[in-house]
């Protein structure tokens, strides 16, 4: 056993955690920021991980990039509100599809890359409920405002929301099985 098989799950979720620290300042993209990867992070932490230690690790993470992106950086603290505790089930949905998704990573073929975009999809259009659910229901933000009102208005943030993390989370996969492929004997990553 090689150096990066005997430390493969330490060097994933350093890997993954430079990828939300890099990405967490801007929700959809910009033209000098990339769209966050945080739902794709915790998604592959728990494919490639699978430990509950990964799910704690990203989540005092990210709540610790929130603090100083709004306390240094002057990002908006607009989202910070009683619904911001709601990010753990939302990023915890997209660890578990993950962790249940790894059994299809095992074996490549093109029903097993269906199932974990099922997966990686499905959770990923939970995960936008649950944050712009608890969002609606707890911020206060919007007491005149009728639920069918509010889905209207944020449904037209769905597309950018699921593409980056489909996006991430796809790229990913894709380049750790090219890697397996490729270096099959050496750098097991299976």
């Amino acid at each position: 056993m090689n150096w990066i098989q005997e430390n493969q799950k330490y060097i994933t979720i350093l890997a993954l955690s430079l990828l939300m620290a890099l990405t967490r300042s801007d929700h959809f993209g910009s033209a000098i920021s990339l769209p966050d990867a945080s739902l794709a992070a915790f998604y592959l932490a728990g494919l490639f991980t699978g430990g509950i230690a990964s799910l704690i690790l990203l989540l005092t993470q990210a709540a610790l990039l929130d603090y100083i992106a709004i306390t240094h950086w002057q990002v908006s603290d607009y989202c910070i509100s009683p619904a911001y505790v709601f990010l753990i089930p939302t990023y915890a949905v997209m660890f578990l599809a993950g962790r249940w998704s790894a059994k299809y990573y095992r074996t490549f073929n093109i029903n097993n890359s269906i199932h974990q975009l099922s997966y990686l999809f499905m959770a990923g259009s939970i995960a936008f409920l649950i944050s712009n659910g608890s969002f609606y229901l707890l911020s206060g933000k919007f007491p005149d405002m009728s639920v069918l009102q509010y889905s209207e208005r944020v449904i037209k943030y769905y597309p950018a929301y699921i593409s980056s993390t489909l996006l991430y989370g796809v790229s990913i996969v894709f380049f750790t099985r090219l890697i397996n492929l490729l270096f099959k004997e050496k750098y097991s990553l299976a």
